[in-house]
């Protein structure tokens, strides 16, 4: 078996992706290829609207075949067909040929939250049953509770959680946050995403984790303001949404962002502070290069 690693521009990679599928491929994936760096730009959308934009500028596809597969001659096609050039091949390996259920299985552990709060995949054993565990099958969703930014949200939600608490969270992913509020103590949770699988994966988890949990796409949010609203994103769709995420926060509610490097959170606080002043952020925690940012909307005023 093989493993291919293509560079694909924004009009091209899901089409060339679908493409090698056709012509025999067994998987092709398709990841930002500016992650992580000053060029990244993440998918997004307004709530109730579509995203914007559906592909990265530059995306590298990863695919999977058989030895014996003629990636040239299929890209080649490819690109004919789709009247564009054929994509960079930016590496070719032999991949040893096993049990790759087991392989992606094994890149998820137990992540411990907090003294009380575990995070474990379905197929791992409970490290602690007596713990708060959320049981999580990642699926084909973001937020698995290893990355520092869903780390740093799930630490806060554990520390801030009180019973009357009503959480949005948005951004969703696998509905990890919202779960975790859920089991910390929230009264109620209600999560959304722009992408459909993530919103099902959310349900399928709650319901692993016999947690009630409402997952919806943005336009079917009903209308209303809750006592916590938590956006693990980035920093680029954080300072989009800011006016939308601002609204949904009540008088005296709380406002937590993650997904944002400890150089933007400066240009972030600043930013919501023009959106919302009422709304006083600062810097909570720091993991590694990542940092949550939080804080509280003023009590409403009275004529």
């Amino acid at each position: 078996m093989r493993e291919f690693k293509l560079l694909a521009d924004e009009r091209s990679a899901e089409a060339l992706s679908d493409m090698l599928l056709d012509a025999g491929a067994f998987s092709a994936a398709i990841e930002d290829a500016d992650a992580d760096r000053p060029d990244e730009q993440p998918l997004y959308g307004e709530p109730g609207m579509e995203p914007e934009n559906r592909a990265w500028p530059r995306s590298v596809i990863s695919v999977l075949a058989d030895d014996d597969f003629d990636i040239k001659t299929v890209l080649s096609v490819a690109a004919a067909s789709l009247s564009t050039e054929a994509p960079e091949v930016l590496s070719s390996e032999t991949v040893v040929d096993q049990d790759w259920v087991r392989v992606t299985q094994a890149m998820f552990e137990p992540t411990r939250v907090s003294d009380r709060l575990w995070i474990v995949p379905t197929w791992c054993e409970l490290p602690d049953p007596e713990a708060v565990n959320v049981r999580l099958d990642p699926g084909v969703a973001f937020g698995t509770g290893s990355h520092p930014t869903t780390h740093l949200c799930l630490q806060w939600l554990d520390a801030n959680v009180k019973p009357e608490d009503n959480v949005l969270d948005y951004g969703c992913g696998t509905g990890i946050l919202a779960i975790a509020a859920k089991k910390v103590g929230a009264k109620s949770v209600i999560g959304t995403d722009i992408d459909p699988q993530a919103v099902e994966a959310a349900k399928l988890n709650a319901e692993q984790n016999e947690t009630e949990a409402e997952f919806v796409l943005p336009e079917a949010m009903r209308d209303g303001t809750f006592e916590i609203v938590v956006a693990n994103i980035l920093a680029n769709p954080l300072k989009l949404l800011a006016p939308a995420l601002c609204a949904r926060v009540k008088p005296e509610g709380a406002l937590v962002l993650s997904g944002i490097l400890a150089k933007q959170a400066d240009e972030i606080i600043a930013h919501y502070r023009t959106i919302d002043p009422t709304i006083a952020l600062e810097l909570w925690r720091t993991e590694g290069d990542w940092v949550c940012i939080a804080g509280r909307k003023a009590a409403a005023t009275h004529n």
